[in-house]
């Protein structure tokens, strides 16, 4: 458990990780490019950016999507935030931040990297900087009833046909 883990487990995720579109592809290359510049470019001290873990929940029948009304972001987004240095690999981080903001055990990650976002924001280092977000998908068990934490707005199930006109996440 160390940057250098978390470092070695999001350039796989990367490398391994087929885009299914172009810019999807530019991004890719752009973050092992960050990556292979910052080899503490996995936690938030790495303040010109850093990559994040974020979770794409949804419900067993992937009917529904679990979102957190963000405070500082002011929109219906996924899950997560940032890796720490007790974070074995950015999946470990994704699956920790699901699980810290939505309240649920027991949630089931798919395995592989299941897109990724780039995103300029002021998060807790209070200074402008940028989220390269590696995202994972994730199920919650049957019946799983969300409790919101501090860290949200409001939290709760939107249908994958049906999301904010605001909502902020990627779903293929």
């Amino acid at each position: 458990m160390s940057a250098e883990s978390l470092h070695a487990s999001a350039t796989e995720l990367l490398e391994s990780w087929v885009p299914p579109t172009g810019p999807d592809r530019s991004l890719r290359e752009a973050m092992l490019a960050f990556l292979g510049s910052a080899p503490r470019g996995c936690l938030r001290e790495h303040a010109p950016g850093h990559i994040t873990a974020s979770a794409v929940v949804f419900s067993p029948d992937e009917k529904e999507v679990l979102l957190t009304l963000h405070p500082k972001v002011g929109r219906w987004i996924q899950l997560g935030g940032h890796c720490e240095e007790s974070d074995e690999t950015v999946v470990a981080a994704a699956l920790r931040e699901a699980t810290e903001e939505s309240g649920i055990p027991d949630l089931v990650v798919v395995p592989g990297l299941y897109g990724a976002q780039a995103h300029p924001i002021t998060c807790s280092l209070g200074q402008p900087t940028r989220h390269l977000d590696l995202l994972f998908k994730i199920h919650a068990p049957a019946g799983a009833v969300p409790v919101r934490s501090a860290e949200s707005t409001d939290l709760c199930w939107w249908p994958v046909d049906g999301l904010p006109v605001d909502a902020e996440v990627l779903l293929y």
